[in-house]
């Protein structure tokens, strides 16, 4: 009678140990492709830009700023409005890209680095009243534009990073609980300021965020291969359990460039089970080259992702 028993508990131990051991997030590629649009207003459309079918492709509209010329004295009040090029990107050509290519889904970006011919500024008066007009304001916009999600842009603040934690993750939480999005991401960079907004909100609120689009076309043009992956790790380091993704600028005016490495830093990474996807900033820099490096980089992350 004892040996039934004993194999019980070991099965019970097994199953214990397999499940918890599935809760571990592994590392693990992804083909993920994201790209920004409609923020230099030089005609771009969804069409333009090539999709692979085995990639999941996400275009990022840019931007929604919370600028709200008729307020006084805060512009910064969390209504939001779309500051993107509407001529070439509006409702009815997301929801045509979306039907004809399964694979794509359309998120919008807050904030950007400039409104109005001056910095686009993290500024809220209050932080209730602030998530109370964005959750209503962007609500209004992914609606009627059929959105599946948002991203963190914001580069200035004159709010304290609390602030901008309770804000923003308050933000995402609502739109998610509500089923407005599936989908958040942030887009730090490497510049002290910036990095205590966002870390203090990945300590807050960092699991409901999905994507980690770090900008690391900001570091110095002519960055290395090395340096490349080793500016990876430590922000993959410091946005712990975080899917960091790789990144270029397409004016290769910063970072590791395409024609410099990046590729070959993206195989690295893939090697190591890293590379959790690529974004590029952006589809309207990209259209002067026929998108050749959007084409490279969903072409390797195609392969046996």
């Amino acid at each position: 009678m004892e040996l039934p028993k004993l194999c019980v508990t070991l099965f019970v131990l097994v199953a214990f140990f397999s499940s918890h051991a599935a809760t571990q997030a592994a590392p693990s590629n992804s083909n993920l492709f994201r790209e920004y649009i409609g923020a230099e207003f030089n005609n771009v459309k969804f069409s333009d830009v090539p999709v692979n079918p085995n990639v999941e492709f996400h275009f990022i509209l840019s931007f929604a700023i919370d600028y709200d010329t008729s307020s006084s004295p805060s512009p910064t009040n969390g209504k939001f409005n779309v500051f993107w090029d509407t001529e070439n990107l509006s409702p009815s050509q997301v929801s045509s890209i979306k039907s004809q290519k399964s694979n794509v889904k359309v998120a919008l970006s807050l904030g950007g680095d400039s409104v109005g011919g001056g910095s686009a500024y993290f500024d809220p008066s209050s932080v209730d009243s602030w998530v109370s007009n964005a959750v209503s304001s962007l609500t209004k916009i992914i609606k009627e534009y059929n959105l599946e999600g948002i991203d963190i842009d914001y580069e200035h603040f004159k709010a304290d990073p609390d602030t901008f934690a309770e804000c923003i993750g308050r933000l995402i939480k609502t739109l998610k609980g509500n089923g407005v999005i599936s989908v958040a991401s942030i887009a730090p960079f490497d510049d002290d300021d910036v990095q205590r907004h966002y870390l203090a909100l990945w300590k807050s609120y960092g699991h409901l965020i999905d994507y980690v689009n770090f900008q690391f076309y900001a570091y110095d043009k002519g960055t290395t291969v090395s340096q490349f992956i080793n500016y990876f790790n430590t922000q993959s380091s410091k946005y712990n359990g975080g899917k960091v993704l790789a990144s270029f600028i397409s004016d290769g005016s910063g970072g590791l460039s395409p024609q410099n490495g990046f590729f070959t830093a993206c195989q690295k990474l893939k090697s190591q089970q890293k590379l959790h996807g690529i974004f590029v900033w952006s589809a309207d820099d990209s259209k002067a080259n026929g998108f050749r490096y959007e084409k490279q980089s969903q072409a390797l992350l195609a392969i046996h992702h």
